[in-house]
């Protein structure tokens, strides 16, 4: 293995980045050391998380996407990430229509005539046991360990989202302590994604998401439907709005089948490889 060479693509969705292995055409082995150190933006390339592209085992999906948190732990859904993977995707089949399988399900996609990208990231599941939360609570205001953010709303998109609606996002200045702290309330067994919302507009929800295994990124896209389905539970927003991240803005839409569609872009910053020393264990 050493004195090999593994190609990489760094991709970003509104800056959440990605550094994207092939599995299909590199057979390698990443376990959560390995992606710790690409994930080092000082020692590796640097990155939110790793994801690694591998066949799919659904008929209806084009390929597989496993995701690794920064941290090395592993994730069940990124909705940023789902639009990069579905536009390589795309590229490569010249399909317009592709299905990116996940452990969260077969996630539909569409790349759109001025280049974002559509994905349908499923159903979103709101009661306790789905989160899950580790005891029954509502989830409208889930009884987390107090803090100055108040009762977040619950929901899943994929993984465990916890939101809480303060009057100003960008005000909170100790969102890293919060986050860290909330991320492992004992309510939330399988840790929880942190979201801090503000609404300026019915339509318009400022978001900036503590997430698990990553810390504070510049965009959510599962954090941002999580947003959208907690605001109009509370009665804040109607199903469709635009969500402002850090790097930019998703279109939210919650249909009303239950499931949720979110619109943004998708880029490739670069391609490269690395040494495969990198991932020994």
């Amino acid at each position: 293995m050493l004195d090999r060479r593994i190609a990489f693509r760094k991709m970003h969705g509104l800056g959440n980045d990605f550094v994207v292995l092939d599995r299909r055409r590199d057979d390698i082995a990443v376990g959560a050391p390995g992606a710790r150190r690409l994930a080092d933006r000082h020692f590796g390339i640097g990155c939110d998380q790793l994801i690694l592209i591998e066949p799919p085992t659904a008929t209806a999906a084009q390929a597989f996407m496993r995701i690794l948190n920064a941290d090395g732990s592993e994730a069940q859904a990124c909705g940023n990430a789902t639009r990069c993977i579905a536009q390589l995707i795309a590229g490569e089949t010249g399909r317009d229509r592709v299905a990116i399988e996940t452990l969260a399900g077969v996630l539909p996609a569409e790349i759109l005539a001025d280049g974002r990208v559509t994905v349908d990231m499923g159903p979103a599941r709101t009661g306790w046991r789905d989160i899950p939360l580790a005891q029954e609570s509502d989830t409208l205001a889930a009884g987390v360990a107090p803090s100055p953010l108040g009762r977040p709303v619950c929901t899943n998109m994929g993984n465990p989202h916890a939101t809480f609606f303060i009057e100003d996002a960008d005000a909170l200045s100790d969102l890293p302590v919060l986050g860290s702290r909330l991320e492992h309330d004992p309510l939330f067994p399988e840790r929880a994604n942190i979201g801090v919302a503000s609404l300026s507009h019915p339509d318009r929800i400022r978001l900036r998401v503590w997430e698990r295994g990553a810390g504070e990124t510049l965009a959510c896209g599962s954090g941002a439907c999580a947003a959208l389905v907690a605001a109009h539970r509370r009665g804040l927003t109607g199903r469709r709005a635009i969500v402002a991240l850090n790097g930019g803005d998703l279109e939210i839409f919650w249909r009303d089948d239950g499931h949720v569609e979110m619109t943004g872009p998708a880029a490739l910053a670069f391609e490269g490889s690395f040494d495969a020393a990198l991932l020994a264990d």
